[in-house]
């Protein structure tokens, strides 16, 4: 049976309600049209893992042979946002991208579990959109703190769907109503039970925390004033709005850069040749 519930905000007070068609129902009964909602982040999550390179079509078009496990970096959850939330480039940047990705929640502390047994750790699954500004890529050296860890970039939601599994689902990301990502689920290296088995081998994970689990082919730049939309059959629609926000100081450390490596991430390697 598939349930979602989703946090919001109703009267100032941060709330959990469950979905009933297009109205959410809170815990004390009062209702607001989903629409009308004001979201939150699904969960409240320790930390959020993230997979560098776990889709086919990703690996083809950067012209990587295909990892034989998978490679992780992590995301602050000083970085999250939600449904309906705005993301924003710093002015004097280019190159922030999207990257549509289903993102699983773990519902019980796991650590040493079997990949069969991985799946009765998972609470349920929400959308996410794991925006990277690639103007400091040349400056993280492939540790993606910058690149991924800015405040706004962890966009997650709208709701934690329980009951949902994942198979052959197509996910798609829209940029101002235009497919630029879809691929099919089974386009995965690593499914769900793989990632849960792998990270719990050296790290306890713990109810609430989020685990990315990669994004499709054809993440590319936006712009300030574009909408952009990931969906999934069964998980919904999660929106976002792109802003430009105050520019990174100059004070002190690395400045925004266009190097080859750049713009061979940012605009797909294919159009490097």
């Amino acid at each position: 049976m598939i349930e979602e519930s989703r946090r919001i905000l109703l009267a100032g007070c941060v709330v959990q309600a469950r979905r009933e068609g297009e109205r959410l129902i809170a815990v004390d009964g009062r209702e607001v049209p989903i629409d009308e909602a004001v979201h939150l982040p699904p969960v409240e999550p320790s930390k959020i893992l993230c997979v560098h390179l776990n889709y086919r079509s990703r690996a083809q078009e950067l012209k990587t042979v295909p990892p034989p496990a998978p490679n992780y970096f992590q995301k602050p959850v000083s970085c999250l946002n939600a449904h309906g939330g705005t993301v924003l480039r710093p002015r004097g940047c280019r190159y922030l991208n999207y990257e549509g990705e289903i993102a699983i929640v773990i519902g019980r502390t796991a650590r040493h579990v079997r990949i069969e047994d991985a799946p009765q750790y998972i609470a349920g699954y929400t959308l996410a959109n794991d925006f990277a500004l690639h103007d400091f890529r040349d400056a993280d050296r492939g540790a993606m703190l910058r690149v991924k860890g800015g405040d706004t970039l962890g966009v997650v939601g709208p709701g934690l769907v329980r009951g949902w599994q994942p198979a052959d689902q197509l996910l798609r990301t829209r940029v101002n109503g235009r497919v630029v990502q879809e691929a099919s689920l089974g386009d995965m290296l690593f499914d769900m039970a793989y990632l849960v088995a792998d990270l719990a081998r050296t790290m306890t994970l713990l109810p609430g925390d989020l685990i990315l689990s990669g994004t499709p082919a054809n993440s590319r730049p936006v712009e300030p004033g574009d909408v952009v939309e990931v969906e999934a059959q069964g998980l919904g629609l999660l929106r976002s709005f792109i802003g430009e926000g105050p520019p990174v100081s100059a004070q002190c450390g690395w400045a925004p850069s266009a190097s080859d490596k750049v713009l061979g991430v940012a605009l797909g390697e294919a159009l490097r040749e």
